[in-house]
């Protein structure tokens, strides 16, 4: 298979993530990066979390010793000329154009599949999430997500825990580091509560997770609900699920064998935790569930409650899980093509 030229359209968290795992990797090259950062401003917080020897900005361009990367300073998907790049997928990682209109002008220009590191807001091909609905994924898909972080957790955890058990409804807290769209000061913004600083406030927030989960996980439909709280962490956040079985025999026991076991077959997707950790114990965690052995527990006849921490590295990970994915998919489409033609 072929390498992957990635362009990246967002160069915060999840962009300098990716860029980090790219130079890890010999499958994927990061080709153009586009964001509204000076370059070598980017290059700065990149520096931040790589040794200053690995990356060098020289003019527009990131050089690593595996690629080199143009930079682009844009603030709008209509405004990246993709196809000069000659890109293979573009990841939309600003968390603000999450539209169909605007994955539709990524592929206006140039860009072949365009995958979005966070939630959409309206109906696209696909929603893939590693572990759980890989196998829906189809070579005609253009436009893509790969969820969310929290997503992504409750999505893993409930197809482990519905494979074996039923499932007669789950509730789900995220609780969520705070993030870049937040004011870390008092400032008037969208809503009421996300005015406040997310350096000093628990938050309560909505969130899209359940919705989408009950996409990926049909059989669990009209069953899931949930919200979430930003909580004053910079990294490191955690899932606090309650899950209702029609088995009353089901506990913390079978809950935590199962997680157990889903480790030992998805072992880069999920981990189970031991020990006594705390959120700052799962910083630069690749997995996108670290399941808190010490936190599951009985409560009432039918219900358990769980916790699961995650981390943004851990879905940066998932995001190429979905590139490598869709690029094997086209992989076997083209020899596919070329054995019928050969016929």
């Amino acid at each position: 298979m072929k390498k992957i030229r990635l362009g990246l359209m967002g160069f915060g968290l999840i962009g300098r993530q990716l860029y980090q795992l790219a130079t890890e990797r010999d499958d994927v090259e990061i080709a153009v990066v586009s964001d509204i950062g000076a370059p070598d401003i980017l290059h700065h917080l990149l520096m931040h979390e790589m040794r200053d020897d690995e990356c060098r900005l020289v003019g527009n361009r990131l050089e690593h010793d595996r690629f080199a990367t143009r930079m682009l300073r844009t603030d709008q998907p209509h405004e990246v000329p993709w196809d000069a790049f000659g890109v293979d997928a573009v990841v939309d990682a600003t968390a603000r154009f999450r539209s169909q209109t605007h994955m539709r002008a990524h592929l206006d220009n140039g860009a072949k599949r365009v995958l979005l590191s966070t939630l959409p807001l309206d109906a696209i091909d696909r929603l893939v999430v590693p572990g759980v609905n890989d196998a829906d994924a189809r070579a005609s898909d253009r436009m893509v997500s790969a969820g969310s972080a929290s997503t992504t957790a409750m999505a893993l955890v409930l197809k482990v825990l519905s494979d074996p058990f039923a499932i007669a409804l789950a509730s789900m807290t995220s609780v969520h580091a705070y993030t870049s769209d937040q004011s870390l000061q008092d400032y008037a913004g969208a809503d009421y509560r996300r005015s406040r600083s997310g350096a000093e406030n628990i938050i309560p927030n909505t969130t899209e997770a359940p919705r989408w989960v009950e996409v990926v996980l049909p059989k669990l439909a009209g069953k899931l609900d949930g919200y979430a709280l930003n909580v004053p962490v910079q990294k490191g956040s955690l899932l606090d699920l309650n899950v209702v079985f029609d088995d009353p025999k089901i506990g913390a026991k079978e809950v935590n064998d199962a997680m157990i076991d889903a480790a030992d077959r998805l072992p880069n997707l999920i981990a189970v935790a031991q020990d006594p950790i705390v959120s700052s114990d799962v910083i630069g965690s690749r997995q996108s569930v670290l399941f808190d052995l010490r936190g599951t527990m009985k409560a009432g006849k039918r219900m358990v409650k769980a916790l699961a921490w995650h981390e943004s590295r851990g879905h940066a990970s998932r995001i190429l899980d979905v590139l490598t994915l869709y690029a094997s998919i086209d992989a076997a489409r083209g020899t596919a093509a070329q054995q019928g033609a050969r016929r």
